[in-house]
C-alpha cells in the first residue's frame, strides 16, 4: 500500500484506504475516492496530481493525495 502521490502515471490503482480528518475523508469520498474504487494518475503539475476517478478528471493537492492509499 502506497500513498496516491507515489503511484505511477498511467497505472490504474485500487483505493485501499482514505485517511485524514473526518471532514477531509467526507470530501474525498464525495469526489469518488472510496475504498475499492479505482483511480488512475494522469499527470503531475506543480505538486498537484491530476487523476481520473469515476470517469472524471480531478486535480488533487499533493498533501491531500498523501491521505489516499492505493
Amino acid at each position: 500500500m502506497i500513498p496516491l502521490n507515489l503511484a505511477d502515471i498511467g497505472e490504474e490503482n485500487i483505493i485501499k484506504r482514505v485517511g485524514g480528518t473526518p471532514e477531509m475523508k467526507k470530501h474525498l469520498e464525495d469526489l469518488g475516492f472510496v475504498p475499492g474504487g479505482t483511480v488512475t494518475v494522469i499527470n503531475t503539475v506543480g505538486g498537484n496530481i491530476i487523476v481520473n476517478v469515476k470517469d472524471s478528471h480531478l486535480a488533487v493537492a499533493g498533501d491531500i493525495a498523501r491521505h489516499i492509499m492505493v
